[in-house]
This record gives structure tokens, C-alpha cells and sequence, in this order.
């Protein structure tokens, strides 16, 4: 039976790469399904997350981070990010109150206003900053744009968040629930996993890799001792890319597998044997074809 005056709707998380939009998504939705890196651009596909309480449904689409494009990935990147915003309810334009004002925001604000859905600003990172700093910092913004909303959150220490949630139910119209309660993201868990072995090498590699890398899940089985095996290619796009991932003596890789393969457990429930592997593709970000088989289909 329906419940009644139940509120669902679908809301996007804009903002510069690196502001905290994976972050925030995580905390809300109470487990990693979207990878965090203090790389920029760590983001490249819609990532749907499901927050479900008694009387409504949000469903949270985390965009790519909006950059100066230099690849087609970053086209591809750029417009995700845009397509999403004609989709939803409402918009979230998250920024870095650390980092204050920049040309990223004014450009986003700009694209914002071709959009009629309602904005909230949401100044993330207030941990980061002295209360004082807080109100000149909103009145900058207030320039930009006309603003629906204005919250400030630290989605790393869960401050205000659940003010935030409060603000973005008012938005809401009255609707179906689109996911059952305990379902918190409608990626197959192919691409979770692969994210999470992506993430692993954000953190570990040097600058020169990581817009360089894509990790594809080639197959995936449980075997009737009930561990499940999965074999995971992670590409490249020069062989000595491939060279600092294995590692001296596949140090690099093995310690990529060892830390993905707990928050993979984590995720499945049950003991993994994960099996990785590294191929050269050489300027894959730039060949259609290839963008296409890992998945990144570029919006109608």
C-alpha cells in the first residue's frame, strides 16, 4: 500500500571538483559509494544515492566535478555534470568555504542560471573556518545568484547535514519510493568495486597517473566455497604508468589489492579473492570506442 503524502524526488550535487560532493554523499547515505581522493576530478560518472527515512525518498545524483576540459573525458565530464540538472528537483551547489570564492564558482553560478530548478548553496567545509568568516563569505555568494537555500555543513564531521536534508525535503513533491529502504545506490556492484580499486590507486600513485586510469571488472563469480573471485584490469595509457602501479616487485599492486579488498568485503559481505591486472591503453581518454566500453555513454 502507497504510504501516504510520501515525498520523493531526485536532487543533483554540483560544484568544483575536490569540494567535498562524494563526501557529503557518503555521509548521508552511511556507507562509501562514491570514492573520495584529494585528487581533482575523482568523479567522472552520476553516481545515484538513495536516502530513505519514514516519509520520504532522495535520491542524490553526485556529478562530475565542473572543470576547463582538456580530454574528451573531460568533455564527457562536463556534460554529465550539465545534463544532470534538468532532471532533478532540486540542486545542491556545494563550495569549499576554505577556499573561498573563485572563477570555478562564478562559472557554475553562471550555468546555473539557464536552469529553473530550485539552488540551495551549500558551504561545506565550515570546520575549516572561523565563525566570523562565515556571514562576508555568504554575501559573496549571495551576488552570484539567487539562491532557493543557503546552509553551511561540514560533511566531514557531519555538521548541519541534517539541516540540509530537512531544506531539501521541502522541495520534494509528493511521489512514489523509487527504491526499496535498504537500497542505497542503483550501480551494479561491478561498479562500485571497481571504484573502490580506482580509489586505492588515487591515493597511492603520483600525479602523472591517476586521470590516466580506468578500472574495468572482467568477470566476477562466487565459488562454491562461497568467496567470491573477481578479476579486475585496471588501464593505462603509457607503459611506464604501468610500470609505477605494479610497483618494484609488484609491491604497488599488491598493496592496491590489500586495502580495496577490505572495503570490497565490506560491501559484498562475504570473503573476496580479488585478482588484478594491468594493461597499457594507449590515449584512451580521447578514443570514443574506448570511453564507451568502460562505460562512460556520453548523455542524449
Amino acid at each position: 500500500m502507497a504510504k501516504k503524502h510520501f515525498k520523493s524526488g531526485f536532487v543533483a550535487i554540483v560544484g568544483r571538483p575536490n569540494v567535498g560532493k562524494s563526501t557529503l554523499m557518503n555521509h548521508v547515505i552511511g556507507q562509501k559509494i562514491a570514492i573520495m581522493s584529494d585528487k581533482p576530478q575523482t568523479t567522472r560518472n552520476k553516481i545515484h544515492g538513495v536516502y530513505t527515512t519514514e516519509d520520504a525518498q532522495i535520491v542524490f545524483l553526485d556529478t562530475p566535478g565542473i572543470h576547463k576540459r582538456q580530454s574528451k573525458l573531460g568533455d564527457y565530464m562536463n556534460q554529465t555534470a550539465f545534463n544532470t540538472l534538468g532532471e532533478v528537483e532540486a540542486v545542491l551547489f556545494l563550495i569549499d568555504a576554505a577556499e573561498g570564492l573563485g572563477g570555478g564558482d562564478r562559472f557554475i553560478a553562471e550555468q546555473l542560471k539557464q536552469v529553473k530548478t530550485p539552488v540551495i548553496l551549500v558551504l561545506n567545509k565550515i570546520d575549516r573556518i572561523e565563525p566570523e568568516a562565515l556571514l562576508p563569505l555568504i554575501e559573496q555568494y549571495r551576488k552570484l545568484y539567487d539562491f532557493a537555500e543557503i546552509v553551511p555543513i561540514s560533511a566531514k564531521m557531519g555538521n548541519n547535514v541534517n539541516t540540509l536534508l530537512d531544506q531539501v525535503q521541502k522541495y520534494l513533491p509528493e511521489g512514489p519510493q523509487y527504491y526499496p529502504d535498504d537500497q542505497i545506490t542503483d550501480h551494479p556492484e561491478q561498479f562500485v568495486i571497481a571504484e573502490l580499486v580506482r580509489e586505492k590507486i588515487l591515493h597511492m600513485t603520483r600525479e602523472e597517473v591517476p586521470h590516466s586510469i580506468a578500472v574495468m571488472i572482467e568477470d566476477m563469480k562466487v565459488q562454491e566455497n562461497g568467496v567470491v573471485h573477481i578479476m579486475a584490469v585496471i588501464f593505462v595509457e603509457r607503459d611506464s604508468q604501468k610500470g609505477i602501479i605494479i610497483g618494484k616487485q609488484g609491491a604497488m599492486l599488491k598493496e592496491v589489492g590489500k586495502q580495496a579488498r577490505q572495503d570490497i568485503q565490506n560491501l559484498l559481505g562475504s570473503k573476496i579473492f580479488l585478482e588484478l591486472w594491468v594493461k597499457v591503453k594507449k590515449d584512451w581518454r580521447n578514443q570514443e570506442r574506448v570511453l564507451r566500453d568502460l562505460g562512460f555513454h556520453r548523455d542524449a
